[in-house]
């Protein structure tokens, strides 16, 4: 059953996983930005960022922002210059 969501969720696009919002925060994340820089950024409270991070982090079924960045660069969030 497990395997059946992670197979399922791997086939959505990113869009289909993610709000919006949860979208720019996970570009910023991958960018290497704080939880602080990244509420500065979107005009949001800190704790606000967080919650989207971890909601992320939730929904994407990961442990890291490591996970995080490879995520953004194998779905091409982020490129890699």
């Amino acid at each position: 059953f497990t395997e059946s969501i992670k197979k399922t969720k791997k086939r959505e696009s990113v869009e289909e996983i993610l709000t919006a919002r949860e979208i720019e925060v996970l570009k910023l994340i991958a960018e290497g930005k704080s939880n602080k820089e990244i509420a500065d950024l979107l005009f949001i409270s800190q704790r606000t960022a967080e919650k989207h991070k971890s909601n992320i982090l939730i929904k994407l079924e990961m442990k890291s922002v490591v996970d995080l960045v490879k995520y953004a660069i194998k779905n091409k969030i982020i490129e890699i210059d």
